[in-house]
Formats: structure tokens, C-alpha cells, sequence
């Protein structure tokens, strides 16, 4: 009965991440609705004895290997696009919502301080099984994105370890708030230094062994496996909930460093985590009892209105002060932080410890306030992400590069580190894998074929560059862009000089690979430190160009913009509607329409461009 259990939960997770990426809705979603089909609510085919005792075994591991694989993909330069907002959210966001939900579950189901705050604890963390399956279909700008997935990684830990801390300490115990505080520090450092060991053994056993090129992948991939199993074990084995901080780390301490085999093993991370995730999401909702839910009544409601609408934009207003952060951008975060496994796992386990405790309606008040939030927010949040970020148009329209080879790979490399959304068709798989294992986004498919370019959302796309060794190819590429999909702005490599008029004609902004290269070598030779400068682009300096339209800008003098302006940026030119474009001067007024270059340092270019132009 248990492994037909286990084929069905896997082959519904399966079906459910397909039917999810065909829909481009998060896969969540239809995860949860899966597990409930099942469940005892549902044909009652999973109920929690299928498990029997070893569920709280499987669903740590399962849990522990998707917060390693988060915290792999979790890099530092990811953490330093917001630092001070990660740190206020992940520290006074965390409490706020503690104990602002603590006190909404006091206020509402009339409990005790206890069960509050252990409620207020489950519901501190999001969570990358949530996150991360929103991200693959909402695309947002990268401080936004590493907002969420370390919000998920980090109070992912801190519930984790939260929950149990109140529950000995002022549940089952006595003890007291200093008690409190000191425990759970003890708990995050034993599983941060457990994580941090596991990881340095591991990085000093591939980096110190000499594995042969053909089984290198394999065994890289295989003790990187295994590292997480020994960290998530080890430090269980020592304090309960410790494992998943020390998984955490040790995924995040790997997925920094310079590890042999990354890319096999990133690969390697990602098709496991997408098997355990659609297991264990359909197997938790498999648990849910509807009646639990259904005896908070309306108080449930109102629970569900304060964490959502009240405590979730406060903490999000408090944490995003940062100016990069838009106002429709806070909008988004606010509307967007569903709970996900660990409130779902830990709070199963956690009723059933206060039922033996002989408080069976507190137990159901847990388990009933938790899988409601759970419920709601994954529904509501989760499956509505795509449509709240298209409403709130913080989605950056996206730029195409038809053509994965070496010219459309050193193009996406320049413009992603100029901050754009860019995605590669390429029709050769081998293309397309190392397009993939650089890290962007890809899409197989032939660029001069409708349906290909409507799978890479050309009618969203604000460019599109075809850069194939083939001119008709190029051509093709751009006329249908323009008459399909309504693409404007058109820009494509030419190979052969005598084809630059066809491109033209089109409106497409035609590059002469010829005339290109004898640009290039002019420079070297006669302007060799600024070429040496616009080579190291997006390195040590930039230059990004803004149109001026009816906000900050228009009427201002260029003193008074460079007065605004941060240090180590200046606006070297500006282009007039009619196309002219000069050096301005301090008292050159701009106009509508006007176009404006920045140049200077990357981060005062990046905070002069989202000063007066923040969508970009």
C-alpha cells in the first residue's frame, strides 16, 4: 500500500509541474490541489497512517534537500543587491510578524500566549517551495527576486528552529524569554557551524581528489548528495531542528565557492529538488483536515486578513525603505509571500505533541490556523502571482536574442550585466545547454517560426535581436517580430554589407559585422584607453541611457540633475526628439522626449538610472 502511496503522490507531483509550466502558473498551485484530491477530504487514497511514523523522517530530508538547493543557488551577489532591506526583513520583518501574528491568533481564537506564539513562529517562514516555483514564471528585477528567495531561505531556518524553542521552552516547560533568546541562538549557531563543517569537508574531498573527466560529474554530484544527507543528520542528531539550518548553510556555503563540477551538480540539485518538492507538497496536502479549518469559523478569516493585508505589507513597508524598491514593487511583495513546507510539516508534528500533551483543542487550533494560511495564501498569492505582477507591471519587458552562439552569448552576458531580462531561442540543443548552464533563459525552438517566438513571449518583449550567421535567417526573424508580435525596437547582426539596406528598410537597426569589427580596431588604435574602458563595460564603469518623460527631469537644467545625481556618475550627452545629439552644458534644459546618458561608475550609473527612471 505505501509504495503504491509513493507512485501515485509522484506521478500526481510530476503531472502537477508539467500542467504548471504548460499554464505558466506556479506549480504549487496544483501540488496542493493534488494532495487534497487524495487525501482523506478527497478519494481518501493517502491519509496520514500510510506514513506511519517515518513521515517526520521524510518530509526533514525531503525539506533539508530543498533548502540546499536553495541555499546553493543563493549567491553572495544576489544577497548584496538589497543587504540592508534583506537584513531588516529577515530580522524586525521576522519578528513583526511573530508577534503581530501571535497576537492576531490570541485576539481572534481567544488561546493562550503560548499557542499564540507558537502559530506566530510556523508562520514566519515563506519558504523556496513556495518562492522559488513563482519566480520560474513571474519575472521580476534581480533585487526583488533575491528578496524573496533569502526571505525563504533564512526564515525557512528561523521558524524552523523558532517553533521548537517556544514549544519547550513555554509550552511544555517554564522557562522564560532570556531562556528563549539563548536556546534558539544556541540551536542557529550549532546548525550554522555543523552546515559550515559538512560543506569545507566536502569542498576539500572533490577539490583535494583527483577525479577522472569521464566520472568526475558523477562522484561530484553523488558526495554533494551526500553532504546534505550528513549535515541535515548530524545536526539532528545533536539538537532537533538544528538540520535544517546546517543543510541551509552548507548549500549556501558550496554554492559560493569555486566547486569542481558546479554546473553538472546545479543540474543535478534542480532535478532532485523538482522530484522531492512535487512528492512532499503532495504528500502534506494529502494531510489536511478540513475540519480543523472549518471550526475557526470566521475568526479563521480574519486570522487570514491580518497575516495577509495587515502584517505582510507593514513588515514589507518597514523592511523596503531602500529607493530601489518602487512602489508598485512594495505592492508586489506585500502580495506575495505564501507559507509553504515547513509550517505545513512542523505543525503536523506539533499538534500531535500537544494532543499528548492533553490539550486535543489546542492541537486543532494549530494544526487548523496553519494549513488555512497555508491554503489561502498558496491559492490566492502563489497562484495569482503572475497576474497581481502583470497588474502591477513590475515585470521588465524582456529582451530576445535569436542565435546561442558566441556572438549572442557575449551579447546576453554584456546587456544581463546592464540589468536586462534576456532570453535566447536557439534551435541546437548544445546551444541551448550552454546558454542554460550560464544561467539564462532559454527557449529550443526555430526564431523565424510564430509559435517558438510565442513561447518566448515576443508580444511582451521590448527588443529583439537576431544574431544567426544567416541574413535571411536575421531578416526573417525581424519581420515577423514587427508584424506578428508588434516587437518595436529591432536590432540584428548583418553578415554580408550588401543586405544593411534590406535591414534598414525594415526599421531594424542594422550592425555590419564588417564595418563592427573596423570600428573596433580604429578604436583600439587610436582611442585605446576608452576602448580598453567600453570593453570592461559593467565592470568598473557604465553608461546607461534614459528617456525623459513627464517626471523628475523635465525642465531641470543638467546642474540640476547632477546635483541629484550620486557621486562617480555624470550625464555625458544628450539626444534631442529630432535625433540630434550634443555635450550639454550646466544651463542645457531638458525636454520631454529627450534622451539622457549616464556615465560613470556601475553603482552610481545603476542608482542615477533608478532615481529618475525606476522600472528600468
Amino acid at each position: 500500500m505505501l509504495l503504491a502511496a509513493v507512485a501515485l503522490i509522484l506521478a500526481l507531483g510530476v503531472g502537477s509541474r508539467v500542467l504548471a509550466d504548460r499554464l505558466r502558473i506556479p506549480s504549487v498551485l496544483f501540488l496542493i490541489l493534488a494532495g487534497i484530491l487524495i487525501g482523506p477530504e478527497g478519494i481518501g487514497i493517502v491519509s496520514r497512517a500510510t506514513f506511519g511514523d517515518g513521515l517526520t523522517a521524510i518530509v526533514g530530508v525531503c525539506v533539508a534537500i530543498i533548502l540546499f538547493e536553495g541555499g546553493y543557488h543563493l549567491r553572495l551577489e544576489k544577497l548584496r543587491e538589497s543587504p540592508s532591506a534583506m537584513i531588516r526583513l529577515v530580522t524586525v520583518g521576522a519578528v513583526v510578524t511573530w508577534l503581530g501574528t501571535a497576537v492576531a491568533v490570541i485576539t481572534f481564537l481567544e488561546t493562550s500566549l503560548e499557542v499564540g506564539l507558537l502559530v506566530g513562529a510556523l508562520l514566519i517562514a515563506t519558504g523556496p517551495t513556495v518562492v522559488g516555483p513563482i519566480l520560474q514564471v513571474v519575472t521580476v528585477r534581480d533585487h526583488v527576486a533575491s528578496l524573496l528567495e533569502g526571505e525563504g531561505i533564512i526564515n525557512d531556518v528561523t521558524a524552523a528552529i523558532l517553533v521548537v524553542v517556544v514549544f519547550e521552552v513555554l509550552v511544555a516547560g517554564n522557562g522564560g524569554w532570556a531562556l528563549l533568546v539563548v536556546d534558539f541562538l544556541q540551536r542557529l549557531l550549532l546548525g550554522l557551524a555543523v552546515g559550515a563543517l559538512v560543506a569545507g569537508s566536502v569542498w576539500l574531498l572533490l577539490t583535494r581528489s583527483n577525479l577522472t573527466p569521464s566520472d568526475g560529474p558523477l562522484h561530484a554530484r553523488l558526495v554533494v548528495l551526500a553532504g546534505v544527507i550528513v549535515a541535515y543528520g548530524s545536526a539532528e542528531l545533536i539538537a532537533s531542528e538544528t538540520g535544517i539550518a546546517a543543510a541551509a548553510m552548507a548549500g549556501f556555503a558550496l554554492g559560493n565557492v569555486d566547486l569542481p563540477h558546479h554546473e553538472a551538480v546545479i543540474d543535478f540539485l534542480d532535478d532532485l529538488s523538482v522530484v522531492v518538492l512535487s512528492f512532499i507538497f503532495v504528500a502534506l496536502a494529502a494531510l489536511i483536515d478540513f475540519d480543523d479549518i472549518r471550526t475557526l469559523g470566521l475568526a479563521g478569516l480574519a486570522i487570514v486578513v491580518a497575516v495577509t493585508l495587515v502584517l505582510r505589507p507593514a513588515v514589507i513597508y518597514l523592511s523596503t525603505t531602500d529607493e530601489r524598491f518602487t512602489t508598485r514593487e512594495q505592492l508586489f511583495l506585500s502580495a506575495v509571500g505564501p507559507r509553504g513546507i515547513i509550517p505545513a510539516s512542523v505543525a503536523t508534528l506539533f499538534a500531535v505533541e500537544l494532543e499528548a500533551l492533553g490539550r486535543p483543542q489546542e492541537a486543532q487550533l494549530l494544526a487548523g490556523t496553519v494549513f488555512l494560511i497555508i491554503f489561502a495564501t498558496v491559492v490566492l498569492q502563489a497562484g495569482l502571482a503572475r497576474q497581481i505582477a502583470n497588474y502591477l507591471e513590475v515585470s521588465p519587458m524582456h529582451t530576445i536574442i535569436v542565435g546561442g552562439g558566441r556572438v549572442g552569448l557575449s551579447l546576453a552576458e554584456r546587456l544581463e550585466q546592464d540589468g536586462e531580462n534576456v532570453l535566447i531561442v536557439d534551435p541546437d540543443p548544445d546551444a541551448v545547454e550552454e546558454a542554460r548552464n550560464r544561467g539564462f533563459r532559454t527557449v529550443k525552438g526555430d526564431g523565424t517560426d510564430a509559435d517558438v517566438l510565442e513561447r518566448a513571449d515576443a508580444g511582451d518583449a521590448k527588443t529583439v535581436i537576431a544574431v544567426s550567421p544567416d541574413d535571411d535567417v536575421n531578416l526573417l526573424v525581424c519581420q515577423l517580430a514587427k508584424t506578428s508580435f508588434g516587437v518595436s525596437t529591432l536590432a540584428s547582426r548583418v553578415n554580408q554589407p550588401d543586405n544593411v539596406e534590406a535591414f534598414e528598410s525594415l526599421g531594424v537597426r542594422a550592425i555590419d559585422l564588417s564595418m563592427a569589427t573596423a570600428w573596433s580596431l580604429e578604436n583600439v588604435l587610436e582611442r585605446p584607453s576608452l576602448s580598453a574602458w567600453m570593453n570592461e563595460l559593467g565592470r568598473t564603469g557604465d553608461v546607461q541611457e534614459i528617456e525623459v518623460t513627464a517626471s523628475d527631469l523635465v525642465g531641470k537644467t543638467i546642474s540640476e540633475v547632477n546635483a541629484e545625481i550620486p557621486d562617480g556618475c555624470i550625464v555625458g550627452l544628450v539626444t534631442r526628439e529630432s535625433g540630434e545629439t550634443e555635450v550639454p552644458t550646466g544651463d542645457h534644459e531638458l525636454r520631454p522626449c529627450d534622451r539622457v546618458t549616464f556615465i560613470g561608475q556601475v553603482d552610481a550609473v545603476d542608482r542615477a538610472v533608478k532615481r529618475f527612471h525606476p522600472h528600468d
